[in-house]
């Protein structure tokens, strides 16, 4: 292992150890990466989410302005369904474990690495966000209020891509439909449960998922699903069994790619919302980012990969910073292990990214020159 894999490996590690998942404040993790960017420029852009908990997206650079910036995110999702620690950071068999070790601070860590060991002629901008599992508000920070972030050429979103280049993926639209009920005894007669008034919605949103996975003319033959993700979440909000639910709610995210025009789903949730008189809110991602094949920084990513460029399923900050600069993803590890137990990266894959990521950046820097 090389001095660079091993202090990639080592930062990763750190990087796991500390709890950020997105409903959690992440500002000792943020202290953590800062601690790693001796010699750059910071920025700290701070703001408090939709709970009132306080969040710091992170800008920083070092060298000249423009050329290639690397982006990874802190936040991870719940630990739901861990049977073991998931902050251990621990090591067997050449797979690192732990929450987010693939998504994806073993690739955030091996970005930070390589910005920090590029050459001080070559632009090194590092964009380390927050909230990108939820709102994406890390990313949304950076691109209204960054000025170390002007002037970039390019941004390589390090998300685990098993350093396939990516050249787009799709973004959501977040629906929340609320039932309010009647709170009592169940057995008193004298409550209303909310999910009874929530069953004749569900039962339209039902279509839409069928007609989604069924009619070509919603699908986009370019992704592996060819059909939108149209993911439902229940939730009564903690009321036990024997008791009237007062308040439930369906949250769906629907993710569509460049290619899909959103308006059937979207004018379909709202007119079941108001047919069965649910409040409904809207939570909307920027536009699907999505690159032409022959882009030259696609093109760039592809050539020092050796792989074709693809689109991927899911959503980035990509959506938000594309504001900013042209967007490819990649990154080592698969996406396939993450938002699962047991999440693991391998580290000869970690060490392998690092010299990647600093051709990369050697190359956006020669072109711009």
């Amino acid at each position: 292992m090389t001095d660079l894999a091993r202090v990639a490996l080592d930062l990763a590690r750190d990087l796991v150890r500390i709890d950020s998942r997105s409903f959690v404040s992440n500002l000792a993790i943020a202290d953590r990466i800062e601690a790693e960017l001796s010699g750059f420029e910071i920025e700290r852009l701070d703001y408090v989410d939709e709970s009132g908990v306080a969040k710091r997206a992170l800008a920083a650079r070092r060298g000249p302005p423009g050329g290639l910036a690397f982006s990874g995110h802190m936040d991870t999702v719940p630990d739901t369904g861990w049977q073991e620690d998931p902050w251990s950071g621990r090591i067997a068999n050449g797979l690192l474990y732990g929450l987010g070790s693939a998504d994806m601070k073993g690739q955030t860590a091996a970005a930070i690495v390589a910005a920090r060991a590029l050459p001080d002629h070559v632009p090194a901008t590092l964009l380390i966000t927050t909230d990108e599992e939820t709102t994406k508000g890390g990313a949304k920070a950076i691109a209204e209020r960054s000025e170390l972030a002007r002037g970039l050429a390019a941004i390589l979103v390090v998300e685990p891509t098993s350093m396939v280049p990516m050249r787009g993926h799709r973004a959501h639209v977040q629906f929340t439909a609320t039932a309010i009920g009647v709170q009592a005894h169940s057995s008193t007669g004298r409550g209303r449960n909310a999910n009874w008034d929530l069953v004749p919605f569900l039962s339209a949103m039902r279509e839409i998922n069928e007609r989604l996975r069924t009619d070509p003319a919603l699908q986009d033959t370019a992704y592996d699903p060819v059909f939108s993700d149209f993911n439902l979440i229940i939730d009564n909000h903690g009321t036990a069994v024997n008791v009237n639910v007062p308040r439930a709610t369906a949250t769906i995210k629907f993710r569509y790619s460049a290619g899909v025009d959103p308006i059937f789903v979207v004018e379909g949730v709202r007119d079941a919302a108001r047919r069965f008189g649910l409040a409904l809110a809207e939570s909307w991602e920027g536009r699907p980012p999505e690159l032409p094949v022959d882009h030259p920084f696609v093109r760039l990513c592809s050539e020092t990969t050796g792989a074709a460029p693809q689109v991927a399923p899911y959503g980035t900050d990509a959506a938000e910073l594309q504001a900013i600069a042209p967007c490819v993803l990649l990154g080592p590890g698969d996406i396939g292990v993450a938002h699962r137990p047991n999440e693991c990266v391998a580290t000869a894959d970690l060490a392998a990214a690092v010299p990647v990521f600093m051709r990369l950046a050697e190359k956006v820097a020669e072109q711009g020159r």
